[in-house]
């Protein structure tokens, strides 16, 4: 039998744009949006700035390379990726998978810079960004929690192969080349929390993708990358997930065991990328719910907050213990909650029916003081309660409101509330208009050149059109 690795590498390369479902590619058209959003967003913040500071410092005066966004500086690809990604990192809108990864971040900038220095169409772009995605999801879908548990991020770890899977395939690498690719991804991977849980800031996709352009040149180059890096005895998930059988320290799903194998298995027709939702408020991934399915919970029954007595949300208990049973930073569940906890946001939505998408919670960002919030939703914070469960979905929170009256009314989650088509995303995203470093004109041509990228003859054309005035 073939390993892993090559199993992956030869379906990679056989990967048609003919081949792929509408909703796959408008999927892919959304998340690139999704991201471009977000680099426009964070390229105004101080990390953003930083990381492109820091490479155009580092790099200038490179004449073959690819473009930072926004800014407009040519430096190496692996630069580029690097500042790209910190950047999309930092504007807080990035694309969830099973909670603690975010394979936007790194998959998108690794893309556009292969799609810049090869030319590619809107069709080799695309095809590239699911190849990215749907690999590298099929190999974390399982382990993403236990992996976490033994200290590796699992967003950096599994954005690698991601990002070099995306720009293996744009680039038009061989199946040889790309088993290379995926095996020196391996070798090459990395991410630990511990940083952020001790008054850090983890180094997370941006370092990932700049590796994963290094897997990709070594790959071009020659670089045998081996057969059983993958599933060996001494292999990756050996070494990041503690066993390469399959066994599960957790799982959103009450798991004890997975299968290696399985993840090459129906490639082609069953399609775990469009499990892969969007972010689209900056606070943590698995709050998001919580402001969306309150809200309609509270429009459906015209609740108003002043006559809600107390609220009680049961959520999958993995939510309430970030980023980890083994080590939380946060327990969203402690008493008494505080603001930037889970009841903060329920009480939130149950206060103003939503959640504004210009204000950031995120790790990048920060909260606002407390004393500029509202003290109603401060009030009902303290009156709202978090339920753990093992059974609950991922991202699906079952909201209980009880009523001064008596009455009580409950909505559940699906977990697929943040799940849209492209015109949707299109007509979410726009609320950051107010954020942007270009003209709401030009980000309409972005929203447009997205949703039409596969009659686009260069992807690249994307990179243009993100270079603010000054650039």
């Amino acid at each position: 039998m073939a390993s892993l690795s090559r199993e992956l590498a030869r379906w990679i390369e056989a990967l048609r744009y003919e081949d792929l479902p509408p909703a796959v590619v408008d999927r892919a058209k959304g998340v690139t949006l999704h991201c471009l959003a977000s680099v426009l967003v964070g390229s105004q913040t101080a990390a953003g700035r930083q990381a492109v500071r820091l490479i155009a410092e580092e790099e200038s005066g490179v004449e073959r390379g690819a473009t930072i966004l926004v800014d407009g500086a040519k430096v190496t690809k692996g630069g580029a990726a690097f500042a790209n990604s910190e950047m999309g990192f930092a504007g807080g809108k990035w694309d969830t998978f099973r909670m603690l990864t975010h394979p936007g971040t790194s998959i998108i900038p690794s893309a556009l810079v292969a799609a810049e220095v090869c030319a590619a169409s809107g069709k080799d772009f695309i095809t590239g960004v699911v190849a990215g995605y749907e690999v590298s999801e099929r190999m974390s879908a399982d382990f993403i929690p236990t992996m976490m548990a033994r200290g590796f991020h699992p967003g950096p770890v599994f954005g690698l192969f991601g990002a070099a899977i995306a720009a293996a395939k744009i680039m038009g690498m061989n199946a040889e080349q790309i088993n290379s690719t995926i095996a020196l991804c391996a070798s090459l991977a990395g991410g630990n929390p511990e940083a952020a849980r001790s008054g850090g800031k983890a180094l997370r996709e941006g370092a990932a993708v700049r590796n994963a352009m290094l897997a990709v040149a070594l790959a071009q180059a020659g670089h045998a990358g081996g057969d059983t890096v993958l599933e060996g005895d001494a292999g990756f998930y050996h070494a990041f997930a503690g066993s390469n059988t399959g066994r599960l320290t957790y799982s959103f799903e009450g798991l004890t065991k997975a299968s290696i194998p399985a993840i090459a298995q129906n490639l082609g027709e069953d399609w775990i990328f469009l499990e892969t939702l969007y972010r689209i408020y900056s606070i943590s991934g698995y709050n998001i719910a919580h402001i969306d399915v309150t809200a309609a919970l509270c429009e459906e029954h015209d609740i108003r907050h002043q006559d809600v007595a107390r609220v009680e949300a049961v959520v999958n208990w993995l939510e309430t213990q970030y980023p980890s049973p083994s080590f939380p930073a946060r327990r969203e569940d402690a008493r008494p909650p505080q603001p930037g906890m889970t009841p903060y946001f329920t009480a939130y939505a149950i206060v103003h029916r939503g959640f504004p998408v210009t204000q950031s919670w995120s790790m990048s960002g920060g909260p606002p003081a407390v004393s500029d919030l509202a003290p109603e939703v401060l009030d009902l914070m303290q009156r709202t309660t978090l339920i753990p469960s093992h059974t609950m979905t991922l991202f699906g929170p079952r909201i209980t409101i009880y009523m001064k009256d008596g009455k009580v009314h409950t909505k559940q989650g699906t977990g697929r509330e943040f799940i849209w088509n492209f015109d949707e995303e299109a007509r979410r995203i726009r609320g950051v208009i107010p954020l942007l470093p270009i003209a709401e004109k030009q980000f309409e041509e972005v929203i447009a050149t997205c949703g039409n990228l596969e009659c686009e003859a260069r992807a690249d054309k994307l990179v243009g059109l993100t270079l603010s005035p000054r650039a």
